[in-house]
């Protein structure tokens, strides 16, 4: 078996994993909360109200709520493989039909949040590496960003762009306007990250003996890191900006609550909190794989950056 056809059936195999270990982990920490979803079913969410004995019996049979709680997961994940994602307690509609519904928003803002990310990352990291002052005043901003929490900085954005500019629209109007707010307030964390790590990996590409070969060339300091080093920089910085995507996915549950959007992360908080275990679980496993597709496509991208990966990959696939 060829080195590449290994590579791919080990990152099969560990997507597969994860994405049964996110289930589970999900499953089993939802009916671990106190209440009975027996009255999530009902339309009464957690709230304990004057239903008969008879009728929760009948939807605990139903939904086989009494069984035994390992009975209920390997059933679930029956109906899982065969593609069935369930239908929502409270809605009363096919999970799947929820999660395409919420996509489209939660996709954009995603979107244009990691757009944003990379072109105020790749920039400042370009701007300030090896150079001293601009990179301590850059670095002192970027603790700031990252060590803030989404919700406290989007609250601050809004009362400076809406509140006292009246720039920008608060709440949701389905247009482009309406999507600034939360990209950025998404974005500036995960940019503060990624220019931290993209600017230390400049930084050691730029004392590299490359280097000093472009500039005997003639090649000014600008020229120099964009052609050269970036190349060599761009490994850790792709490595975070894949976990970063994570980031941006949980974010988007915060963001979209705060600025009162359709999209995953809303459907995920409201669903939560009315415990309506078949979205909780769908949403979580549709984070999941989204976030391991960005992560193996950032895989795939390593050799086509770096020559020096290929040729390692060539020479173990002729080993």
């Amino acid at each position: 078996m060829s080195a590449a056809v290994w590579r791919v059936l080990r990152r099969l195999g560990v997507s597969l994993v994860t994405l049964l270990g996110a289930v589970t982990l999900t499953f089993f920490a939802l009916r671990l909360v106190p209440g009975d979803p027996a009255f999530a079913i009902l339309g009464a969410g957690r709230q304990q109200v004057d239903i008969s004995p008879e009728v929760l019996a009948v939807v605990r049979e139903q939904y086989h709520l009494d069984d035994p709680l390992i009975v209920q997961f390997v059933l679930y994940l029956g109906r899982l493989l065969s593609g069935d994602l369930g239908t929502s307690y409270v809605q009363e509609q096919p999970v799947s039909a929820l999660l395409v519904a919420q996509a489209g928003p939660t996709l954009a803002l995603a979107l244009l949040a990691t757009v944003l990310a990379v072109v105020l990352s790749l920039v400042g990291a370009v701007l300030t590496a090896g150079r001293r002052l601009p990179s301590w005043i850059s670095s002192a901003l970027e603790l700031v960003l990252a060590s803030t929490p989404v919700f406290w900085l989007g609250f601050v954005l809004m009362l400076v762009f809406s509140v006292w500019l009246r720039a920008l629209p608060i709440i949701d109007g389905g247009d482009l306007r309406s999507l600034v707010f939360p990209a950025v307030t998404l974005a500036l964390p995960t940019a503060a990250l990624l220019l931290q790590v993209l600017r230390q990996s400049l930084d050691d590409a730029l004392e590299q003996p490359f280097v000093l070969t472009a500039r005997s060339r003639g090649l000014g300091g600008l020229s120099v890191t964009v052609r050269h080093a970036l190349r060599h920089a761009a490994i850790p910085y792709l490595t975070m900006l894949g976990f970063s995507f994570g980031a941006l996915l949980g974010g988007a549950a915060i963001t979209e609550t705060l600025f009162s959007r359709p999209g995953l992360g809303r459907l995920l908080v409201e669903s939560v909190a009315s415990q309506d275990i078949p979205v909780v679980i769908a949403v979580v496993l549709v984070s999941t794989a989204v976030f391991i597709l960005v992560n193996t496509v950032v895989d795939l991208l390593y050799p086509l950056i770096d020559p020096r990966m290929r040729e390692r990959a060539a020479t173990g696939a002729r080993r």
